[in-house]
């Protein structure tokens, strides 16, 4: 299938490059709020328009000169966007009029040779068109007057003008790509092992607690495999997010673990040797809740001091007593700065996937069940013995077993744990839950 075409959005801080995409994409994906540089790494977003498909890149508001570091970096992921993009939509502030800045960005995109649309925002009824004229200085194109609030204005025709050329695509092959979602408390280093993975500086990186506020998305392939990688903002505790933007980017990153196949729960070495933190656990917790496939990457491994033979061994028993339901999750130990084992999360992510999405034959299946059962019979309650008459795999992702007993009560959570077990022992399923549901049959008559 060939690549879609990639539009990036452009333009100096709070003129609405993120209300526009959230217009685009139908739904409220970027992160908005009055709040200058609320966007700050480079976001990819499919968009569909007139049965032409595109690729949106929503950037950080650009403040060429400002040395301060995030901003820096913000011009610097606009700056790759611009790059990438075969078309640029430069968004001003109608009621501001033309600033300084906007002079400034103009400068750049004139020198990028790619089509650039200037697109006037705000401008929200007919009395404010005469505010265009004045953007005319800029020398970037014809300027068109857009409300990006109301989706009033020129944005159809802005729209229509830039696609164009696009070709349209009736018939797109199904995503096979794995979606790979980068959890974790903040500081973990999940944003450090995104840009070692892709080998650029995909996604701002600093000390700066909370740097990464929206979920990023990122293609890759390794030994033919293609992947979305998803990076997150850190997950802490309720208690200490402050209500707004850094909330919603929270939830964003609940949710990016809703939507991916696998999560690589990223735990911070130097901190995991005096023990896994409770929200680590809350974070696997809701992997698990969420019914996805999940390994766990102990980053920073290269600062853990006085390391032996057996340290990997303690830790993983360690893991194991604090974080019992998670003893079938693959470990690696890595570090995203000297590259460390990095290879490792896709192999381990690839292995993951399969058994997510692993089905058993209901032949060998109840085969096993109706061994475990002989091998441990469940106790008798007020004289009636469980009895498990047929079994069957209801679905995968994650993969879900119906048993069929003659009472629903009599089922307890041990004896499914008992089951659950053995079935990992015969079909392995690493890497993810299993789900397990009964449903009660009357026993036939003689």
């Amino acid at each position: 299938m060939k690549r879609k075409p990639i539009i990036a959005i452009v333009g100096r801080p709070n003129v609405g490059k993120s209300t526009f995409v959230n217009r685009l994409v139908g739904k409220r994906q970027s992160i908005v709020d009055d709040q200058p540089g609320v966007t700050r790494d480079r976001i990819y977003f499919d968009v569909e328009w007139q049965n032409r498909q595109f690729t949106v890149i929503d950037t950080g508001g650009i403040v060429p000169g400002d040395e301060d570091e995030i901003m820096l970096s913000i011009y610097d992921q606009a700056k790759i966007a611009c790059n990438e993009a075969d078309k640029i939509i430069f968004i001003v502030d109608g009621v501001d009029g033309v600033t300084p800045v906007d002079e400034d960005i103009a400068n750049i995109l004139r020198q990028s040779d790619k089509p650039v649309y200037l697109a006037v925002n705000k401008v929200d009824s007919h009395n404010q068109i005469t505010m265009l004229a004045d953007f005319y200085s800029l020398a970037v194109g014809e300027p068109i007057a857009i409300s990006a609030l109301h989706g009033s204005g020129g944005v159809g025709d802005l729209l229509e003008e830039i696609t164009k050329d696009f070709e349209q695509d009736e018939d797109i092959k199904e995503d096979s790509s794995i979606k790979l979602a980068i959890v974790g408390r903040p500081n973990a280093g999940k944003s450090s092992i995104v840009n070692a993975l892709l080998g650029e500086k995909r996604v701002i990186v600093s000390d700066i607690s909370g740097t990464t506020r929206d979920s990023i998305d990122s293609k890759l392939t390794f030994n033919e495999q293609d992947f979305v990688i998803i990076d997150t903002a850190g997950i802490r505790k309720k208690s200490k997010v402050d209500y707004g933007i850094e909330k919603f980017a929270v939830d964003r990153a609940i949710r990016s673990i809703r939507e991916c196949d696998v999560a690589l729960l990223v735990i911070d070495a130097t901190e995991a040797v005096n023990g896994i933190s409770d929200q680590d656990k809350k974070i696997a917790s809701i992997i698990t809740d969420a019914g996805k496939g999940m390994v766990i990457a102990i980053n920073k491994w290269d600062l853990v001091e006085d390391k032996k033979s057996n340290t990997i061994n303690k830790f993983e028993k360690m893991i194991e007593n604090e974080i019992p339901f998670l003893s079938y999750v693959p470990k690696i130990y890595i570090s995203a700065v000297t590259h460390q084992r990095l290879n490792q999360i896709f192999t381990k992510v690839i292995e993951v996937d399969r058994e997510h999405s692993k089905r058993v034959s209901t032949g060998l299946l109840n085969k096993v069940i109706n061994e475990a059962y002989a091998l441990n019979p469940p106790q008798t309650i007020r004289n009636k013995r469980l009895k498990i008459m047929y079994t069957t795999q209801a679905g995968v992702e994650p993969p879900t077993f119906v048993l069929f007993v003659n009472s629903e009560d009599l089922l307890k959570d041990h004896y499914k744990r008992y089951m659950e077990n053995k079935l990992r022992e015969a079909f392995g399923f690493f890497g993810t839950p299993i789900r397990i549901s009964v449903r009660q049959r009357a026993e036939k008559k003689a």
